[in-house]
Order: C-alpha cells, then sequence, then structure tokens
C-alpha cells in the first residue's frame, strides 16, 4: 500500500462525543444528546469537504461529492454507523465514517475526481442499544421491518422510536423503505474494526468479509411472585430468577455443542431488591451460527429450557423475537473486485467469515455490498478497550482510497 494518513484531528474531534471520563466507555444512543453531537460532527466534515449532506426519511445521515458535471450514472457509497453499545468502544461504527471521510481526502490529495457520485453514510441505530432492533435504519432502507412495528418500538424508559424521531426533529411517519435511493446505488462498501483476532493471528492489518453468520435476538418474560428472602421457604416460591438462571446456563451449553454463540448480557429483574424474591425477570437472548439449522438448535434449547424450569417453578414464562438477520455471503464478484484492487497496490488481504452483524450485511439483500476489516490486536469490542492501531488505521483509510478509486473515480 502506499501510506495512507489518519485523520487525526477529525478522529479527535469525534472523540469526546459521548465518553464516560471514569470508565472511558462511550454511550451514544440514538437520537439522545450524545447522537445529536454526532451528527453535528458528521454535518460538519461534510461541510469542510464540501460535501452536500443530508438526512434521509429514516434517519441516517449522507454525505455527497458529486462529479463536476453533475454525474446521473449509480453512486458508490461507503460508511458505517456512529452510535453505541452502553459503555462500547471507540472504534466500533465510527472507524469507517471517519475512514470514509479520510479516504475522500486522500483521493483528492492525488488529484482524483470522481466519475459518478461517491457517497459517505452514517446508518441509525446500528447496535439496536436504545430500541432492541438492530441495524434499525438500514433495515428501514431495505424494507426489512415494516415502519408501523419500528415507530411502536420502546426504549428502557417506554419512549417508542415515533416520539424519539419527533424530540430529535423528524417525521416518524415517513419512515419506512426507500428503493428510490437504493437504485442509486451501484454498491456499497463498509470498513470496519475486526470484532475479534484473526487479523492479528495472520499478521495482516486489513481483511476482506466473505460473510456474516445469521444471528438474532430473542426476548424472555418470566413472571413469579415478589416475597421476602428471609421468610418464604423454598418450596412455597415462584422465583423467575431459577429459570432465567436456567436459560443462561442452556446457552453456554447450547453453543458449545453446535460451535455456535449464545450469550443472555443484558436482564432485568424486578423489583430489584437484595432481600426480596423477583416478581419478574426478563433477558434477552443474542445468539449466532455458521448456519440457520445450527441457530434454531441454539435458540431451541435455551428457550426449551426457559420454559420447562419456569412450569417446574410455578412460574410464567413467554419470549418473543426481536430481530433476526439471516445469513449473508457477500458479492462474489465485487468481493473479487475488492481484492484485486488491493493486490495491484501491493498486499493481499485475507478473507473473513464473521459473527458480528453490520449495516453492510443488511445492505447486501437491496446492493452488492462488501467489507473491509481493520486489524483490532486485542480483539475486544463493544468495550473501551477496543482499539486499532494508528498505523492500522491508516492502512485502512489506504485500501478504502483504492477501492473507491477503481469503483468511483476516474
Amino acid at each position: 500500500m502506499n501510506g495512507g494518513r489518519w485523520e487525526l484531528p477529525l478522529w479527535q474531534a469525534l472523540l469526546p462525543v459521548g465518553r464516560d471520563p471514569v470508565t472511558g466507555g462511550y454511550h451514544r444512543l440514538s437520537f439522545t444528546e450524545a447522537d445529536a453531537a454526532c451528527r453535528d460532527w458528521f454535518a460538519r466534515a461534510a461541510a469542510d469537504r464540501g460535501l452536500r449532506a443530508e438526512t434521509d426519511r429514516n434517519g441516517n445521515l449522507w454525505a455527497w461529492w458529486t462529479p463536476r458535471d453533475g454525474g446521473g450514472e449509480q453512486a458508490i457509497v461507503t460508511g458505517s454507523h456512529l452510535d453505541s453499545v452502553p459503555g462500547g468502544g471507540p472504534y466500533d461504527g465510527p472507524l469507517g465514517v471517519v475512514s470514509a471521510f479520510a479516504a475522500i481526502d486522500l483521493l483528492r490529495d492525488r488529484g482524483l475526481e470522481p466519475a459518478r457520485p461517491l457517497g459517505v453514510v452514517a446508518f441509525a441505530e446500528e447496535e439496536g442499544a436504545r430500541f432492541g432492533s438492530a441495524c434499525l435504519g438500514s433495515r428501514l432502507t431495505v424494507g426489512a421491518i415494516a415502519p408501523q412495528e419500528a415507530r411502536a418500538l420502546t426504549d428502557a424508559d417506554g419512549v417508542t422510536l415515533a416520539a424519539a424521531i419527533a424530540e430529535a426533529g423528524g417525521d416518524p411517519g415517513m419512515i419506512g423503505p426507500d428503493p428510490e435511493r437504493l437504485a442509486r446505488i451501484e454498491a456499497f462498501i463498509e470498513l470496519h474494526i475486526e470484532q475479534g483476532r484473526a487479523l492479528a493471528r495472520l499478521g495482516a492489518p486489513v481483511g476482506v468479509a466473505g460473510a456474516i453468520w445469521p444471528h438474532g435476538r430473542w426476548r424472555i418474560d418470566l413472571a413469579g411472585q415478589a416475597d421476602h428472602a428471609g421468610t418464604t421457604r423454598l418450596a412455597d416460591r415462584r422465583d423467575p430468577m431459577l429459570p432465567f438462571a436456567a436459560a443462561v446456563v442452556a446457552a453456554r451449553q447450547a453453543a458449545q455443542d453446535e460451535d455456535g454463540l449464545a450469550t443472555i448480557g443484558k436482564v432485568v429483574a424486578q423489583p430489584g431488591a437484595v432481600n426480596a424474591i423477583c416478581s419478574s425477570v426478563s433477558a434477552w437472548l443474542d445468539a449466532r451460527a455458521r448456519d440457520e439449522a445450527r441457530l434454531e438448535r441454539i435458540v431451541s434449547r435455551v428457550l426449551r429450557a426457559a420454559a420447562e424450569s419456569a412450569a417446574s417453578q410455578g412460574v410464567q414464562s413467554s419470549e418473543r423475537l426481536d430481530s433476526f438477520t439471516p445469513g449473508v455471503r457477500f458479492s462474489d464478484g465485487l468481493r473479487a473486485r475488492l481484492a484485486a484492487t488491493l493486490a495491484r497496490a501491493g498486499t493481499v488481504p485475507p478473507v473473513l467469515d464473521t459473527g458480528a452483524g453490520h449495516d453492510a450485511g443488511v445492505l447486501a439483500a437491496a446492493v452488492p455490498a462488501a467489507m473491509l476489516f481493520v486489524r483490532n490486536p486485542s480483539g475486544i469490542s463493544h468495550a473501551p478497550a477496543e482499539h486499532a492501531d494508528p498505523q492500522d488505521c491508516a492502512a485502512g483509510v489506504d485500501a478504502l482510497a483504492a477501492v473507491l478509486a477503481e469503483l468511483a473515480c476516474r
């Protein structure tokens, strides 16, 4: 590679937004004050580069570099997202958006001009951390979730997505599929920090995505009877914590047996007193596997374990699917073109499959899509210790610029 630069001023302007000064973790939930600050940052980055910025009907942000002659051809788009999980790391999502702007800077430094529109996008609510539905902005765009269903989604405080959008100045009545926009996109390339250590083990700063595992989120609700922890006999208890515990154990065992992944990382217990038996427990299962058959077996075992334990404890149980994303194999032709472009630039990137979901995986149902990964030396993600070395970030920018030059420039 030729050694692209890493845009430190651009990156440093975004770093403080939503950062907890004590833990170092990020809290950039959609349609909050931190989200508004991220959107302002995006608008400034676009304006500084003379790019036309817009917000679409689903709250996704776009910035356009158009050819001098207007460029009626289909567009090449790159980008990622700016929201985070609670206590998340700085690179998951923002790395792809910062790198998109930095790649445009690099193309201009090299005297290149777009032959077709070149777009930068930041999708809304990718993590699903506030409203529970991952990749919500991109899923709405491709029609993978019904607008009425999305508007009714609620956060932990009972605020609906519709109310949050309206509070942020948007029009919730406008959300929904955007086929006209999709029809103008020839290809989407997402750069993302690797959420694992495959590139570190291979000694490669940049990789290319091959496929995304099917994955989903399921909510388990368990209703028991609140009572005194010090006086209620064990035989008289209807404790929803016991079927919850059974679900946690089953998730680990089922995932291990199926060579998949299953995690219960969020639980809400009511009333939450140390000296009281809970009245209810709600838990969220995140499950992923190499194929849908394995995934179905994992989820079935976990839900069955919760239901059977609940029945034995006199606890009512129910479950619902919050979101599901089928497995995605990225466009073979586009991936081959990326690999050939990078090979001409002096690198042969490894091809990686991933269990992590991405907006590129959602868009792949509507437009050719591909992904570039940047090395993560620790493999840690969704946590403050998430990290990418500056030289690897620069290599990612250089790789992205090479791809955009091939696909979009004269």
